[in-house]
């Protein structure tokens, strides 16, 4: 009988490392309580699971789908990159125009005009002023 199968399956899946790699994920599906699309007929879960691709009720790429997602161990994520701000000198930052202050009473970020900041109590943050938890 399994022989059969395979070869009505080939049809639908052309090369057989992928039938077997999406019959065993069809198989996994069964074994974890997905409904039966065919008879079972005493077969045992490959089986059926070749069954039922030969017979197009499930879709073959729907299972190479979920195939590729269980065997996924890391998804990228883009993480923005950490900008040098170290380097970035009091006169640089007079040039730019403003400056990012830090007001030592409750501890708040702002931005301000060059022309502002000669104020006592205001300072340029530095890359070194910050730990890892942020302030």
């Amino acid at each position: 009988m399994a022989r059969v199968t395979v070869e009505d399956c080939v049809v639908k899946v052309p090369n057989r490392f992928d039938l077997i790699l999406v019959s065993a994920q069809r198989s996994r599906q069964i074994s974890s309580g997905a409904p039966v699309l065919v008879e079972r007929d005493n077969d045992k879960n490959p089986v059926v699971s070749l069954r039922e691709i030969a017979e197009d009720k499930v879709d073959v790429n729907s299972l190479q789908s979920a195939l590729i997602q269980g065997l996924q161990r890391h998804v990228e994520v883009d993480e923005p990159e950490d900008d040098d701000f170290g380097s970035l000198s009091v006169e640089a930052v007079g040039e730019i125009g403003s400056m990012i202050i830090l007001d030592d009473t409750d501890d708040t970020l702002t931005v301000q005009d060059s022309a502002e900041t000669e104020g006592e109590g205001a300072f340029v943050m530095q890359d070194s002023d910050f730990d890892e938890e942020g302030l």
